[in-house]
């Protein structure tokens, strides 16, 4: 297996609830590399243009407003089959359907307020890691 890089944002919801830390460390025992990791809060404009594939979706209103409620925590991640393993470590999308062992079981309560987003494809974590971070950054 090769190397991959994949990216994930803690959402509001977990930032509020208090488990950043308690999910980076999860992240890091399942392997992942912190490559660069930030806090913030997003704009409207900031999260519409981050969800703008989304945009013709009935839930994308709801997802911004959401996504801009509170502080979100970015971070660029990799190990060998990075973007795969995330997303077994999440669980599924619907928190209240994940198994208790993963983060969204854990730390997520429904289908939007899930505690973390992750990539899906390659090409989707190097466009969503550009969003957030610069080569700067990046490059060590």
């Amino acid at each position: 297996m090769a190397i991959e890089r994949t990216f994930t944002i803690i959402k509001p919801d977990a930032t509020a609830a208090g488990h950043v830390g308690e999910i980076i460390t999860e992240l890091e025992r399942a392997g992942f590399r912190i490559l660069a990791l930030k806090k913030l809060h997003l704009t409207r404009a900031q999260a519409e243009g981050f969800y703008a594939v989304h945009s013709e979706r009935p839930f994308f209103e709801s997802l911004v407003t959401f996504m801009t409620e509170g502080e979100i925590v970015p971070i660029a991640l990799e190990r060998d089959n990075a973007i795969t393993a995330l997303r077994e470590l999440m669980g599924p999308t619907n928190a209240s359907e994940a198994p208790p062992e993963t983060i969204r079981g854990k730390f997520g309560t429904n289908i939007e307020r899930n505690a973390m987003h992750g990539s899906d494809a390659p090409a989707t974590a190097a466009v969503e890691i550009a969003f957030f971070f610069s080569r700067l950054e990046l490059d060590r």
